[in-house]
């Protein structure tokens, strides 16, 4: 019996330590690149940095965990998105619709978040860290 578990052990350690791997969908990022829709895609742990995504539609779409640094959202709609632990610092998020989306975790530092729509949205634990935030009702620091 202790040979057995420690064989166990010996095959499945390494799939433990390995570290998460990409799980996006990648005919999901495709399709966002090439036509600026992805409803409810998966697109967790994508590469996205420096995307021109203005007006895309990313309603329910997970991007948990991808990576958005410098990208354009200009005007995209991410109603309901989970954002959780994404990397959006220096994005431009003017007029977004981040309506009910999930933002816990994620790194806003250095964003442009112009007139965005935030109701309903969950900023827990998220980094704002010198973002500029104007027309946008989210609370930074203080009491």
């Amino acid at each position: 019996m202790k040979l057995f578990a420690l064989s166990t052990l010996s095959l499945a350690l390494p799939l433990l330590l390995a570290g998460p791997g990409q799980a996006e969908n990648p005919a999901h990022v495709q399709q966002l690149l090439e036509t600026n829709l992805c409803y409810a895609c998966d697109l967790s742990g994508a590469d996205l940095s420096q995307a021109h995504l203005i007006g895309a539609d990313l309603r329910l779409a997970n991007l948990e965990g991808a990576n958005l640094t410098e990208t354009n959202l200009e005007g995209a709609d991410l109603t309901g998105a989970n954002l959780e632990g994404a990397v959006l610092n220096n994005a431009f998020l003017t007029n977004a619709i981040l309506e009910n989306a999930n933002l816990d975790e994620a790194d806003l530092s250095q964003a442009d978040i112009f007139h965005a729509v935030v109701t309903g949205a969950s900023f827990e634990g998220t980094d704002l860290t010198q973002a500029q935030i104007v027309g946008t009702p989210i609370s930074v620091g203080g009491d």
